[in-house]
């Protein structure tokens, strides 16, 4: 199978309140060090008035598309691609201010995400115990699952991030049942993604948590591909720059490894990113000479 081209389609500059101070050209800097093709930045949006964000207090994204047309310009002599891109927390009804946002701003990929249930945060180390030790494992798969529902018919969202985020901090409160908790629920939302042409991400992250496997699970992923989904992104989910590109290589051998494409977007438009190989012919010379396709 063909081998993909080297992508990072989630990181975290300082835009983003969780992240290290580390500027966009920084993150460029070092893509370029580490032999990244193209990459995408994906900013936080947490859309809740008395938690994050209010969707009326937005001007900090010009600033951001600002400076990622300035990286795109500043990079394109030495082949780095620059996407603008963001990770959407979904919240059901802020669907409409979801919306304008995504459409009044030129975003090459909108990356959606469930970071919260109850308007407890299950993806962070200090919030996720206050939800985690006062619901069992069947409340929260109706809770998360039914909010994942929900997020993929809105149809805001190119792909999903970290579709299975609930194992980063649930094992240690629920066990290894919750590795198989999307048993029955998760195989009719697939179909829904690939019918309305959304993608899923793979993301390192859950390396960095002491987890063998990353986000999705394999078993996930396989059910993923049986249900006819065809657009799948790799992403470190970086926070800093140490984490950039940690563990791509591994994320795009597995997607190998399943015969599935890595995917590039501009404009909400996905391509298949890969390199051909090339063959040899008996004498030994290449017959086969196609560099990466965007």
């Amino acid at each position: 199978m063909a081998k993909s081209a080297r992508t990072d389609y989630h990181i975290h500059p300082d835009y983003s309140t969780d992240a290290s101070p580390v500027k966009i050209y920084d993150y460029c800097l070092r893509a370029l060090e580490l032999g990244f093709t193209e990459i995408c930045f994906t900013t936080h949006l947490e859309l809740d008035p008395i938690q994050h964000c209010s969707p009326h207090d937005l001007t900090w994204l010009d600033s951001y598309f600002n400076e990622i047309v300035q990286a795109e310009k500043d990079f394109k002599a030495s082949d780095l691609k620059v996407k603008a891109g963001i990770e959407v927390g979904y919240k059901k009804g802020l669907e409409k201010d979801i919306e304008k946002i995504v459409k009044e701003y030129p975003f090459d990929f909108v990356l959606g995400a469930i970071h919260r249930l109850n308007n407890i945060s299950i993806s962070s180390m200090k919030e996720s115990p206050l939800y985690f030790r006062s619901r069992n494992l069947a409340k929260l798969r109706d809770d998360y699952f039914t909010t994942l529902e929900e997020a993929v018919k809105s149809g805001l969202f190119d792909s999903i991030a970290h579709i299975d985020i609930y194992r980063r901090y649930g094992i240690k409160h629920y066990g290894p049942d919750v590795l198989t908790v999307h048993r029955g629920v998760i195989e009719p939302i697939f179909k829904e993604m690939a019918r309305k042409g959304i993608g899923l991400e793979i993301n390192t992250s859950s390396r960095r948590r002491g987890l063998k496997e990353f986000h999705p699970s394999r078993e996930i992923i396989s059910l993923a591909a049986k249900a006819g989904i065809k657009v799948f992104t790799v992403g470190s989910d970086a926070h800093s720059l140490d984490e950039l590109g940690d563990n791509i290589e591994e994320a795009l051998t597995l997607l190998e490894n399943f015969n599935l494409y890595n995917h590039v977007f501009t404009r909400r438009r996905a391509v298949p990113c890969l390199h051909k190989t090339i063959k040899n012919n008996r004498n030994g010379q290449p017959t086969d000479k196609t560099a990466a396709s965007h």
